[in-house]
């Protein structure tokens, strides 16, 4: 098995990307987070929103690349696309050190990271040979986001999973509690959950009378598995969960070899 790769941060090159779009709130606490690791970084993410577009890429029409300022980009297309145009194209001679993708509006666990285009980005510069992490703030109810939380631990946890290093092929996907950052508890590193509930079909009638069918979110983050990023953020930690992006059943190719042999 190969040892993790660590990571130097004293002059890293850092890109920071989401799914929310370049003007989301959350995205500017990851420039700021990003700052307080490095002078050097850089940020290419959606024109607009792209929220649970997975790890799709645009390959049927042209994308637009708007140069907003000093070392800050949008593109019009997926956080997939913004990746490979930042490694392929705007820091095609000097490649990022360390992907950022975040912060997400919302928590990314258990199955989300199916969906999410938070996810999706850092596993495209993971494709890549990156190093990356996603990071996400939860947030239920409606009170604001507790964005301090996420901004006031971020950087520390960035640098502990540096320190240890990245595998091949693998990421770090990041989850922040919807708690003050003085209430949260410390980090736990735990493997991805299940929901015990999937996501509802809300069925209803737009103003002209015609029917229609809205996937819903999920009911909750109930989660009968004990310690997994699930748990762990419900009870007020920060939860740090690796992720590998061969999807391989093992057991079952065997399995199957035997079959076909």
């Amino acid at each position: 098995m190969a040892d993790p790769r660590p990571l130097d941060l004293s002059h890293p090159r850092i890109l920071v990307t989401n799914d929310d779009g370049i003007n989301a709130p959350g995205l500017q606490v990851l420039e700021r987070i990003a700052g307080q690791l490095s002078s050097d970084v850089w940020t290419v993410a959606p024109e607009m929103e792209q929220s649970a577009t997975s790890h799709s890429l645009t390959v049927r029409r042209p994308l637009r690349l708007r140069h907003l300022d000093t070392r800050r980009y949008a593109v019009d297309g997926t956080p997939t696309d913004c990746v490979v145009v930042a490694a392929r194209k705007v820091l095609k001679a000097h490649p990022p050190d360390l992907v950022l993708s975040g912060v997400n509006q919302g928590s990314n666990l258990g199955e989300d990271v199916t969906y999410s285009g938070t996810v999706a980005a850092a596993m495209e510069a993971a494709l890549l040979g990156l190093p990356a992490i996603a990071l996400s703030q939860a947030h239920s109810g409606d009170h604001r986001f507790h964005w301090e939380t996420a901004e006031r631990h971020a950087a520390e946890v960035i640098r502990r999973v540096a320190e240890t290093g990245f595998l091949a092929d693998s990421l770090v996907n990041v989850n922040f509690p919807d708690r003050a950052a003085g209430e949260v508890a410390g980090v736990r590193v735990c493997p991805q959950g299940r929901r015990d509930l999937d996501a509802g079909v809300v069925e209803g009638f737009d103003p002209g009378g015609r029917p229609y069918v809205w996937i819903g979110d999920y009911a909750g983050d109930a989660c009968r598995i004990g310690n997994t990023d699930l748990t762990a953020v419900a009870d007020g930690w920060i939860a740090v969960t690796p992720l590998h992006l061969d999807l391989t059943e093992r057991d079952l190719l065997d399995r199957l070899r035997e079959a076909f042999a």
